[in-house]
């Protein structure tokens, strides 16, 4: 079985992939081509995705039963001890804001009583 996930791509991809595999939902390609026909088809997806990004998962005869490539995507496959596990990117620091220090008008007020 092989699913081929576009995100981003052109109209034209996605027209080409129909030729081989089924759209099951938009962007969502599925199939069982053979391995030829599916090198093919990632090169193409490779080609033509230009700004988007494309995901390949196919069965293979691995531990975990299946394999994956990515193209532009931001996760990427990593092998840890015979197993692919995608790893995500690290979460850039966010800016921290300094509060403003002492009471709001509001609370002063709340906590006097004044109204």
């Amino acid at each position: 079985m092989t699913v081929i996930v576009l995100t981003k791509c052109p109209t034209g991809l996605r027209g080409f992939l129909t030729r081989w595999l089924t759209e099951v939902s938009p962007g969502v390609f599925i199939g069982h081509p053979s391995a030829r026909i599916r090198e093919i088809l990632w090169n193409e997806v490779r080609e033509y995705a230009n700004q988007g990004r494309a995901l390949l998962a196919y069965g293979t005869n691995t531990e975990q039963g299946f394999a994956f490539e990515t193209h532009d995507h931001h996760w990427h496959p990593v092998d840890h001890e015979g197993l692919t596990l995608l790893r995500r990117p690290d979460k850039p620091p966010t800016a921290t804001t300094t509060p403003t220090k002492g009471w709001s008008k509001a609370s002063k007020r709340r906590r006097f009583g004044r109204r």
